[in-house]
């Protein structure tokens, strides 16, 4: 591709960048919904994690095939199917609100499902189809990252935007209050459809590719690859489960004689709060890019971990009722920057968005370092493992709902980060230098 086309990609362009925020605001939606699932089909705990585990779980059903189906078909094939699929994903949760009582979890669940397939297929493609669209090099890395900056916004806003749209009355919420926002994912969706339809998109890398039959090795025959995969498995868990939980301690009320008692915040407070966890973690990745030049992925890696876990011990040891004044996003009328007061361990818990935000990059570049012609493989099964967001999630709510209490679920955290560190220390070694990876 020339220079003087890259202009007849804007809008292309444009659509891309969006669909990046759309990755983020899909997934997130599954967050505040959750404490509508929990009142409204008066859910345990770990069932309010059940949207999150049938979004992520798609990843390790189509994970490999979206790798498969982005070479055979390519850029825009790919993406086409990944909106369409997204469209009627989200557009099925919509109508989860109006179906019948009996049926309603499940049809959301299936929806929730359906918008993990396209959610996989789009995190394939907007990555390369943005650096492609730029030309490669440093056009193409800074549209990357235009991108990314949109999906942690995009991340930040929506659990402050559902949040308004419950408003205080949690207890009462339907699905059909989140209704807005799901028609907002649907019209974008649609809109880059349309686009993308009607554009010329290149494809320099569509080509038949030979199979080297003969060889006996993968990504799979190295050892810190192997670990690596775990860890990413877990820090996607993390990632997600941080957030989710916070929203349903600080949503959940105090006076419930059974199960996890909570904080009774109104759900637009809870989701301003949420929403800073997000705006935290792009502020981290700002400052990794910048200090990326500076400091290996394994010093990054160990130091986010570590800080991690001393942040999360802080969160759990802390009473509920020390309180803090934490600076946060308020939605709203009164939008803005703002002081809200919370128990000091949810202000730590939120502060694990600086140390999240870096980690899978970390994580992706320790663990394919070294393996060569197996790092497009790689990439295809690190897409796989991203279900660790829908899983560990589970496995906390089932702690909270077995001890009824929403800080013990943060042993899990606190578990998967002191892995992230032992494999920052000693797992990510690459101990198998004699696989030939030319």
């Amino acid at each position: 591709m020339t220079q003087n086309k890259k202009g007849n990609y804007l809008l292309p362009i444009l659509m891309m960048i969006a669909l990046f925020a759309m990755i983020s605001f899909v997934t997130g939606l599954t967050n505040p919904i959750g404490v509508i699932v929990k009142h409204q089909f008066h859910a345990a705990e770990w069932m309010t994690q059940l949207g999150n585990f049938a979004n992520f779980i798609a990843y390790a059903c189509m994970g490999y095939p979206a790798g498969l189906l982005l070479q055979k078909k390519g850029y825009k094939y790919t993406a086409l199917l990944a909106i369409a699929i997204g469209f009627v994903g989200v557009g099925i949760q919509f109508l989860s609100g109006n179906a019948a009582a009996d049926m309603a979890f499940w049809v959301y669940l299936i929806g929730c499902f359906i918008s993990g397939f396209s959610m996989c297929l789009l995190n394939s493609v907007v990555n390369p189809m943005l650096n492609t669209l730029g030309g490669g090099g440093i056009k193409g890395n800074q549209l990357i990252q235009t991108g990314g900056t949109f999906n942690s916004i995009s991340a930040t806003i929506v659990p402050v935007f559902v949040g308004y749209l419950i408003g205080s009355n949690v207890e009462t919420a339907t699905i059909n209050n989140a209704a807005p926002a799901l028609f907002i994912a649907m019209g974008i969706f649609a809109l880059a459809f349309i686009v993308l339809f009607l554009m010329r998109i290149p494809e320099p890398y569509l080509a038949e590719t030979k199979e080297d039959k003969n060889d006996k090795y993968s990504a799979l025959s190295f050892r810190h690859f192997r670990f690596g995969i775990i860890a990413i498995f877990v820090y996607v868990g993390v990632e997600v489960g941080i957030p989710n939980f916070v929203n349903l301690l600080l949503t959940t009320s105090p006076s419930i004689a059974d199960g996890a008692k909570g904080i009774g915040m109104d759900a637009a407070a809870a989701g301003s709060i949420v929403g800073t966890y997000w705006f935290l973690m792009m502020i981290g990745r700002l400052f990794g890019s910048t200090l990326g030049g500076k400091f290996s992925a394994k010093s990054q890696l160990t130091f986010t971990a570590t800080l991690g876990m001393i942040f999360v011990l802080i969160g759990i040891f802390t009473p509920l009722t020390v309180q803090v004044a934490m600076p946060v996003f308020h939605g709203g009328e009164s939008m803005g920057f703002g002081l809200q007061t919370v128990p000091m361990s949810v202000m730590f818990f939120i502060l694990c968005g600086l140390c999240t935000s870096i980690m899978w990059g970390g994580i992706f570049n320790l663990a394919v370092e070294g393996i060569g012609k197996y790092t497009s493989m790689a990439s295809g099964i690190f897409m796989i493992m991203v279900c660790g967001g829908g899983i560990l999630p589970l496995v906390q709510g089932g702690v909270v709902t077995a001890t009824e209490n929403y800080l013990y679920g943060y042993w899990i955290i606190f578990a998967a980060m002191a892995y992230m560190l032992w494999y920052a220390l000693q797992g990510c070694k690459n101990v198998n230098t004699d696989i030939p990876v030319n």
